[in-house]
């Protein structure tokens, strides 16, 4: 959505006309003369063509200066396509004026969120795996250094095709960033502790989404922008030297003279200490055989299979959704970077009302009641009259505010069903439902408003309503210690878990 909002968003553009310098040097004519005697209007809008010009040799008319009244009131003037060539606004630059990507190339530009679309998708599984396979810590490392190369890349790229290149590997990276430190952080603490970890979290996202349009509004040129939010990646490195592994990942490798140090260390910190016994436990479990994971263990047993399929439908339906009420149900007017900044300030209470309700009233509840709020304003929105354009907007802010928060339970959530072993990849290969949610939900949205303008909006209710059924058959992980193994997955709900809770926590916090 960032990318869609700033960085692929169309400026003001008309033909390019031979000639035209000419005309305005030799007529004395000014921008606007120019552009009314080379562009026609539509009869629509009554706006300037973007993609259609007169066609006009103005190198074989000899009394071209004193044709400009004939010109405005004549029909007759044959119309020409604009031959690759177009004049753009110039107060800011994005990728498509810097590529010329409309009228009969803008489908080209919707290449650009594919692309990165596939990068997420893709990164979804072989960073899941990473993260479980070699630990949290050197994959978040090495995705943030990725992910500013490849953002630097992108900035640099002189040719369309390279640039897509790059785009692919800032989706691969940005996926491996963002799962292995969620889930980093995550498994630092015990179930009292982690709504405030995930509160946090989104608190900073919403608001570098905030600051961002402010950014963009000052730097007017894609490039830097994109230049200044890629590189402060780079300093992520020092972390290899300041952000310890995960103790649980080291428990669950068997890595029990690593997992000792940190777990020490945390607890030291916090002015507790180790149960004496704990060395000796782990280091019967360091002599059993670590078994490699792979995708195919997210559907081997009922539970996980269960807790993976309904969590891909949910993320697949927030992202339709979301995208949905950004793109179909706009709150302001045609000022860019005013209607991406209430967007993100619309958000930016989602970490602290998460917070306060997520164990009050449980992860399944919340998912349930925000996302069938979100559907609900889907299906109202557009039967408001317009004279009533305050209530409009008040629906659709309620709207977007319910499937943020619905997102940000359903991330929290999603960390908590999967055993320690699986954790990383099952929240990857979950979300990954999102990212291909974020591809179809533009293609949803303009096709199916070519049969019908309101016939996407039903679509989004009948999801959410779905979605809402659904997750009440998931396990509700209040107050429950994040599960170890397989089998503490299968057991959920069985009242194995809540009793080791305590367990759980003493080690970590």
């Amino acid at each position: 959505m960032v990318y869609i909002v700033l960085f692929r968003h169309t400026p003001d553009h008309w033909c390019w006309t031979p000639e035209s310098e000419r005309l305005q040097e030799e007529c004395g004519w000014t921008d606007l003369e120019v552009r009314q005697v080379t562009v026609p209007r539509s009869e629509q809008s009554g706006s300037f063509s973007r993609c259609e010009r007169f066609g006009v040799d103005w190198s074989k008319s000899h009394d071209k200066c004193n044709k400009l009244d004939w010109l405005l009131t004549s029909n007759a003037t044959q119309l020409a396509s604009c031959d690759s060539r177009w004049v753009f606004d110039k107060s800011h630059s994005t990728v498509v004026s810097e590529f010329s990507l409309v009228c009969e190339r803008s489908w080209l530009a919707d290449l650009n969120q594919v692309l990165l679309a596939c990068g997420f998708f893709v990164g979804a599984f072989v960073t899941g795996y990473i993260a479980d396979r070699f630990g949290r810590k050197p994959c978040f490392i090495a995705s943030m250094v990725g992910l500013g190369i490849s953002g630097v890349g992108v900035m640099l790229s002189p040719w369309y095709p390279l640039l897509l290149t790059f785009r692919f590997l800032q989706g691969f990276c940005g996926k491996g960033a963002w799962t292995a430190s969620y889930v980093l952080v995550i498994e630092f603490f015990g179930s009292d502790n982690r709504k405030l970890v995930s509160m946090v979290s989104r608190t900073f996202y919403s608001t570098g989404m905030v600051i961002l349009p402010g950014l963009a509004y000052f730097l007017s040129s894609w490039r830097t922008l994109q230049l200044v939010s890629s590189l402060p990646c780079i300093l992520f490195i020092s972390y290899h030297w300041i952000v310890p592994e995960s103790p649980r990942w080291l428990f669950s490798q068997k890595r029990t003279t690593d997992a000792m140090r940190v777990a020490a260390d945390i607890a030291k910190c916090n002015g507790r200490s180790l149960p004496h016994n704990l060395p000796e436990i782990n280091l019967l479990e360091e002599k059993k055989e670590v078994t490699p994971v792979s995708v195919m263990d997210l559907f081997r047993t009922a539970n996980i299979r269960k807790n993976t399929l309904i969590l891909s439908y949910a993320w697949f339906t927030s992202a339709v959704v979301f995208q949905g009420l950004v793109l179909r149900l706009g709150i302001t007017g045609n000022n860019l970077y005013l209607d991406f900044f209430l967007s993100a300030v619309v958000e930016l209470p989602t970490g602290l009302i998460f917070y306060l309700l997520v164990d009050r009233f449980g992860r399944r509840s919340i998912m349930a009641v925000t996302n069938l709020t979100g559907g609900v304003a889907c299906l109202i929105v557009p039967f408001v009259p317009m004279d009533y354009v305050w209530l409009k907007k008040s629906v659709v802010i309620i709207g977007r505010l319910a499937v943020a928060i619905g997102i940000e339970t359903l991330n929290f959530a999603n960390t908590e069903m999967y055993p320690t072993i699986l954790r990383n990849i099952g929240v990857s290969v979950c979300s990954s439902a999102a990212d291909f949610g974020a591809v179809v939900a533009p293609f949803l949205l303009y096709r199916l408003a070519s049969i019908w303008q309101d016939l996407p909006l039903l679509l989004y209710g009948v999801m959410s309503v779905l979605y809402s059924a659904l997750v009440t058959m998931l396990p509700e992980m209040s107050g429950v210690v994040l599960p170890e193994t397989i089998e503490d997955v299968e057991h959920l709900g069985r009242g194995k878990n809540k009793s080791k809770d305590a367990e759980g926590n003493s080690l970590i916090v």
